[in-house]
């Protein structure tokens, strides 16, 4: 899994606080640093439509379509995936759980079935069948990429529903490695989010 942060909107917590600062018509309490008190106020009080006004654009991939198709579902993101109708996956590349990797009767039964599934796409290829009809028979685990730009409001409330001990494994380690980059680049925003041994803390009191 690969992912690099290809955008983010320029000085994304001061634009907040002006987006905010705004609706209260408070612009005499602005000066350095404030708008560090004031994403903490306006989360607290549960006020993140302000958040909106900034975006992040990230490039993942050596992801799985089995994450892609989770992805797809959040409906205010913006997403460009790899097409499997125009590229030719005749030496597909793909993912093996953790849970498969490390049993090696499961193991063997994977990747053999992978290799046949190459074997087949392949021979459809070379009987004519183009690649639009032939990607019909690849698996879920094939590695695909995508851009994905959503407003940080959007980004706060994907890294919450899938950063939990719930959800899906691979989406769960995506989205807590993207978290990461936020906590590193504009931390104020997420700073009632808490990462503890790769597991996600909300914080009711962020600091």
């Amino acid at each position: 899994m690969k992912i690099v942060l290809l955008n983010l909107s320029h000085n994304s917590e001061k634009l907040i606080e002006i987006a905010g600062r705004t609706s209260y018509l408070s612009f005499d309490k602005q000066m350095p640093g404030s708008e560090k008190k004031f994403i903490r106020m306006i989360i607290k009080n549960g006020h993140e439509s302000v958040l909106e006004h900034a975006s992040a654009t990230f490039w993942v991939y050596e992801i799985s379509r089995v994450l892609s198709h989770q992805f797809v579902r959040h409906r205010f993101c913006s997403i460009t995936q790899q097409s499997q109708r125009y590229i030719d996956e005749k030496n597909f590349k793909y993912i093996e759980p953790f849970s498969v990797s490390t049993n090696s009767e499961a193991h063997k039964i994977y990747v053999n079935l992978m290799k046949d599934i190459e074997k087949s796409y392949q021979k459809l290829r070379d009987i004519g069948i183009k690649k639009e009809d032939t990607r019909y028979i690849l698996p879920n685990s094939t590695t695909t990429q995508m851009v994905i730009t959503a407003n940080l409001r959007e980004w706060r409330h994907i890294i919450k529903i899938r950063g939990e001990k719930a959800a899906q494994w691979e989406i769960r380690k995506l989205v807590i490695e993207i978290l990461k980059i936020f906590k590193n680049e504009i931390p104020i925003v997420f700073s009632d989010f808490i990462i503890d041994d790769d597991n996600l803390v909300i914080s009711k009191n962020p600091s």
